[in-house]
């Protein structure tokens, strides 16, 4: 059976690049592991942190996971730099643990995509800091950022 199409599909233009960071950012505040696996190729494959994943289904149980540690999830990503089938993404994301304590995660990303548009590879580097609650940038009620909340750049991150 065929993969449907995910658009944009590359190769990506500066908007289409835009577009697909959005789209990503969106699902993933969705914090939903099966609508986010989606994205990815059958045999997508990862790399995050020191973990190495192959397969949805390996991705979605990766996401419930981490969702299940990571709470209140809040995530921004912003476009870096982009070609032909690649985009690379710088992102910051805040959760707390299940003890309350706040962090922000900061990291980039390098994403590969097939001709339909899947990601067919993610390599993503990310490092955690403890911070104060107070200190928490990303308070928009959990989904999908609304359009006027700052962004990276805007933040100063």
């Amino acid at each position: 059976m065929a993969e449907p199409d995910r658009p944009p599909l590359p190769p990506f233009t500066h908007e289409d690049a835009v577009r697909k960071v959005r789209l990503a950012e969106d699902a993933w505040n969705s914090r939903d592991p099966a609508r986010v696996a989606l994205a990815y190729t059958s045999d997508s494959r990862w790399r995050n942190r020191t973990e190495f994943l192959e397969g949805r289904a390996a991705i979605a149980e990766f996401l419930a996971r981490k969702w299940r540690r990571e709470l209140d999830y809040r995530l921004v990503k912003e476009l870096w730099a982009f070609r032909e089938d690649r985009i690379a993404v710088r992102f910051a994301y805040e959760f707390h643990d299940a003890a309350g304590q706040w962090f922000r995660a900061y990291g980039n990303e390098n994403w590969e995509f097939d001709a339909h548009g899947l990601m067919r590879r993610r390599i993503a580097s990310i490092n955690d800091a403890p911070i104060a609650e107070g200190a928490r940038s990303f308070r928009w009620p959990l989904g999908r950022r609304p359009d006027d909340h700052p962004g990276l750049s805007e933040l100063g991150f």
